[in-house]
């Protein structure tokens, strides 16, 4: 054994994409990665969670959109869906409506040339069923790992602040 200290190897950033870095970026490709992971890894869970729910062969649209619809006890209209969900496709989301319309989750109503969406019995009670398995297998040990929260609201933050720069950015790719 050797009293010579080891040199420490340097930190290689994980990336998903190394060709996409340049020498000053390799911090935001780390965050893009970890965003990509997150995003699965988010997803995955709402597919299972809603799965272990009862509700077969949802897709995490379906499931974000059911939540918004749920959220607060309001109605809502697709463009409102659209907007706090951040997502541009109505198409997308309208597709997620009427499947959760046809199984009897989300009821719509028809006033002037507007659309009214809202929870039905059946689709509050899932959100509860969901909301159960969430607490059990998901906030229970958030709640062992964090004690104020406050590390998650700063990132929460960030995140919110590096859409708009993503924002940003996706409307300059496109007028060129």
């Amino acid at each position: 054994m050797s009293d010579i200290p080891e040199t420490p190897k340097p930190v290689v950033p994980i990336v998903s994409s190394e060709h996409l870095t340049s020498p000053d970026s390799w911090h935001l490709s780390e965050f893009e990665y970890g965003m990509i992971i997150a995003y699965n890894a988010f997803s995955r869970w709402m597919i299972r969670c809603m799965n272990a729910a009862g509700y077969r062969d949802f897709s995490p649209l379906d499931v974000l959109v059911l939540h918004n619809v749920n959220h607060r006890s309001k109605e809502k209209r697709l463009v409102d869906i659209c907007f706090v969900l951040h997502i541009e496709d109505h198409h997308t989301v309208n597709y997620s409506l009427k499947k959760l319309v046809k199984l009897d989750l989300v009821h719509k109503e028809k006033r002037g040339k507007e659309i009214f969406y809202s929870t039905t019995t059946e689709g509050s009670e899932a959100c509860r069923i969901y909301r159960e398995i969430r607490e059990r297998c998901l906030t229970s040990v958030y709640r062992n790992l964090e004690q104020d929260g406050g590390e998650v609201s700063e990132t929460a933050s960030l995140l919110r602040l590096l859409s708009g720069l993503y924002d940003q950015a996706s409307r300059a790719a496109a007028s060129l």
